[in-house]
């Protein structure tokens, strides 16, 4: 995660990162006659808007990305929010390579291969990269390094961050607090699946490889917001064997998060164990990756709809 700067109120952060779509189909590709070529290098890195998909079919690579770059013949992205602002400069990782012609933008990615889309200019930093062979539109929002706001981002998706560790070890307890039964857990798991979804925890200690730890309950979970500070969020571990766990979460940084439990006033430090960094929801071997049965994507929270889209090509 980029160092915390407040590049924009926390209001137009949310307007800029929430739009809506309207369903206004351009007949032209391109509104300002340039090449697609110029039109996919105006912008740094191109956001992707998942709630604005159109379409039931889904592209792999664009389905777990908050960002594309598009930079001399080479495609980057931001898959992870761990090193989210920092990794590659702020642009991501090497995912593929892409050729841009007659509006059409042929993408060769190294997991997925090849996939062919047709653009479309919405607006002056919105465009739409349409797949003709699952009829699915996604929306992606042009922006400069220098004036993306990385940090709504990352708090706006804290959930997925949760995810891309193989365990979070418990490494401090304050002195001050109350004795409870959370004390007892040392291990928790985040499991892929959106915003509310399944977590593991564990009462193992020093456990140096997270394939070896025991998961002792698997419950439910939920990530929630508090008003008027984006940079604090809520934790809810349901445990069906007492009252569900409540804390106050926050980052620390990549690797280390802290959990308030207001109940026994006692803070929780959690360090990251197994780092896990997505080319999409497989790993190079295209193996569904061992810590979920779930791909890991991004999950649309708007209803799916039927692509009016009609591919204009011969």
């Amino acid at each position: 995660m980029k160092t915390i700067k407040l590049l924009f109120a926390f209001a137009l952060s949310a307007t800029l990162f929430t739009s809506c779509y309207t369903e206004v189909l351009v007949d032209d590709h391109n509104n300002n006659n340039i090449s697609l070529n110029q039109l996919l290098s105006s912008y740094e890195l191109w956001y992707v808007d998942i709630n604005q998909t159109i379409g039931h079919g889904e592209t792999p690579f664009l389905q777990i990305a908050f960002t594309m770059s598009f930079r001399n013949g080479t495609v980057f992205a931001n898959n992870n929010l761990v090193g989210f602002g920092s990794q590659g400069n702020g642009y991501g990782i090497d995912v593929g390579s892409y050729q841009a012609y007659d509006m059409i933008l042929d993408i060769y990615h190294d997991i997925d291969g090849y996939n062919t889309f047709d653009v479309y200019q919405i607006d002056n930093n919105t465009i739409e990269l349409y797949n003709p062979f699952n009829d699915t539109s996604y929306f992606l929002h042009g922006y400069q390094r220098s004036t993306f706001d990385y940090d709504y981002v990352f708090y706006d998706n804290i959930h997925y961050f949760l995810q891309e560790y193989e365990a979070w070890e418990k490494t401090y307890t304050s002195q001050v607090g109350a004795i409870n039964e959370f004390d007892n857990e040392n291990y928790l798991q985040f499991l892929a699946g959106g915003n509310d979804s399944t977590f593991r925890s564990s009462q193992d200690t020093n456990i140096g490889n997270p394939d070896n730890i025991y998961w002792d309950y698997t419950g439910v979970y939920g990530v929630g917001d508090i008003s008027n500070n984006m940079y604090l969020k809520t934790l809810t571990l349901d445990y069906d064997f007492f009252d569900n766990e409540f804390f106050e979460l926050s980052v620390i940084n990549d690797q280390r998060i802290e959990l308030y439990h207001p109940s026994s006033g006692t803070f929780y430090e959690f360090t990251g164990r197994g780092y896990i960094q997505y080319l999409r929801e497989s790993n190079a071997k295209g193996e569904i990756t061992k810590k979920t049965t779930e791909p890991k994507k991004r999950k649309q929270k708007t209803e799916k709809k039927d692509n009016p889209r009609i591919s204009n090509r011969n």
